[in-house]
């Protein structure tokens, strides 16, 4: 009983792995056959169509690769240089991939057509989970207040001095009038009105000392005669 069981399971892993391999290349009208009471060299019987030479060479090949990917060993092929109709001898499983003329003039399916085996065509293969995504950052509460960016003070250069603007009315006016050209009030403020043109604006002008007047000498007393 366990080498039937085990039998079994075999033949279902290679009709498995046949069928998968002519999903890949988009057989048409796949058929499966169960030939265990028809002939003892052979348990199943696949049938699949190709539209083109190109087609059924490439149909041929990955049922070949299917095979051999489950642990089977490697089938022989025949019929591949032609490619109107070749024949996969996997052993317990024979596949058939023909053209379409070909197909219906010979009629496979009236021979080995007697118990079909159903399938679930297109069957989810296990696929490999994907990696967790780490978790998003919690979003920002509605109405929350950002910090305030630093505003930078812009520093506004002071008006220059008023004695500049003094001074230089000073100097018009002693050009105008000789009799202020030689005092030294006039040859101050001109010193002045140089300077503050000089200096640039906001910077601390120097203003001349003031000049003391110092105290009249005392005057001797007369002499009498």
């Amino acid at each position: 009983m366990t080498t039937e069981t085990n039998a079994k399971k075999d033949t279902q892993k290679l009709q498995r792995a046949i069928v998968d391999g002519l999903e890949d290349v988009k057989a048409q009208d796949l058929q499966v056959f169960n030939t265990e009471h028809l002939s003892a060299l052979f348990e199943r019987v696949i049938i699949a169509s190709g539209s083109s030479n190109r087609q059924t060479k490439a149909l041929a090949s990955s049922v070949r690769d299917a095979v051999r990917d489950a642990g089977f060993p490697k089938p022989r092929m025949e019929g591949e240089a032609n490619g109107e109709w070749i024949i996969v001898d996997c052993g317990r499983a024979v596949v058939h991939i023909m053209q379409p003329t070909i197909r219906t003039y010979y009629n496979l399916e009236e021979i080995w057509g007697g118990t079909p085996v159903r399938l679930k065509f297109g069957a989810a293969r296990p696929e490999v989970a994907p990696a967790a995504k780490p978790a998003a950052r919690p979003a920002a509460k509605a109405g929350a207040r950002k910090p305030a960016a630093k505003k930078t003070e812009s520093k506004v250069a002071p008006a220059p001095a008023k004695s500049a603007k003094q001074a230089t009315k000073i100097v018009v006016k002693a050009e105008t009038s000789p009799s202020l050209r030689r005092s030294s009030a006039v040859k101050t403020a001109a010193r002045a009105a140089k300077t503050a043109a000089k200096t640039p604006a906001g910077a601390p002008v120097k203003t001349a000392p003031r000049s003391r007047a110092k105290p009249a000498a005392p005057k001797a007393p007369a002499r009498k005669a």
